[in-house]
């Protein structure tokens, strides 16, 4: 009988810690970040612990090459890319044209679209198999093309449009070389987290969700998707968001 394995990537966001906290008595739970000091409290106590110095590919390959020491006969089945950012020191999401910075929209993209991919990269040698696997990566409503109305936002929104796009065509290759997998784009709603805080002022309180809402929506989703060969965007009502 083998154990089942969840691996947590990108574990210091309100989200993953809930996600975290909400799946720690289930299987075997791997965390993956800069900064593990969260999971050192004793509800974690059987939680594997894996530091990254950054994230670059040569981090995620080892990090990928020590999840695999830490198997130990346990079959992946969730994993959550938990990567994302929209604002920072040096970068905020813009409000017009005049706004735009090649550094800063570098920075987005391989926050939100490249790193993402590059831990699908080195993830598929270890969850292709006969087992099936979910993995779900955080993406936005807002990096669909169909859906935007207000413009702006620009790096964000091409970041989130981009890991979409990268996402569907990995499922389609999938499909054909990794059967058992399935990949979910996911929307958490405005969550409220240091992410959302400058501008959840606009959000109405029944829109605000708590990190614990989401992950517990989010699991669901997981729970009921099928593995059909295709990437699902959707929202936490698990409902479809337009390209």
């Amino acid at each position: 009988m083998t154990n089942d394995l969840t691996l947590i990537i990108g574990v210091n966001s309100e989200i993953a810690k809930a996600l975290a906290s909400a799946i720690c008595d289930e299987g075997t739970l791997i965390v993956i970040s800069r900064d593990v000091s969260f999971y050192q409290h004793q509800s974690f106590k059987s939680a594997v612990c894996i530091t990254v110095p950054d994230y670059s590919e040569g981090a995620i390959a080892g990090a990928a090459s020590q999840v695999r020491d830490e198997m130990k006969g346990s079959v992946i089945r969730r994993v959550f890319v938990c990567h994302g950012v929209l604002h920072s020191d040096t970068c905020f999401p813009e409000r017009k044209l005049e706004d735009l910075s090649a550094d800063s929209f570098t920075q987005i993209m391989t926050s939100n679209a490249i790193t993402p991919l590059l831990w699908l990269k080195y993830l598929v040698p270890l969850i292709r198999g006969k087992n099936s696997c979910k993995l779900t990566f955080f993406s936005a409503r807002i990096g669909s093309i169909g859906d935007n109305y207000l413009g702006g936002w620009y790096s964000y929104r091409a970041s989130k449009a981009a890991l979409n796009m990268l996402l569907k065509s990995a499922a389609i290759e999938l499909a054909r070389r990794a059967k058992n997998v399935k990949l979910i784009s996911f929307h958490p709603g405005t969550t409220d987290s240091p992410l959302s805080k400058p501008f959840a002022k606009n959000v109405l309180p029944a829109k605000l969700f708590t990190p614990h809402f989401v992950a517990e929506k989010l699991l669901e989703i997981v729970k009921n998707s099928s593995v059909n060969g295709e990437l699902s965007y959707v929202d936490w009502q698990g409902k479809h968001i337009p390209w």
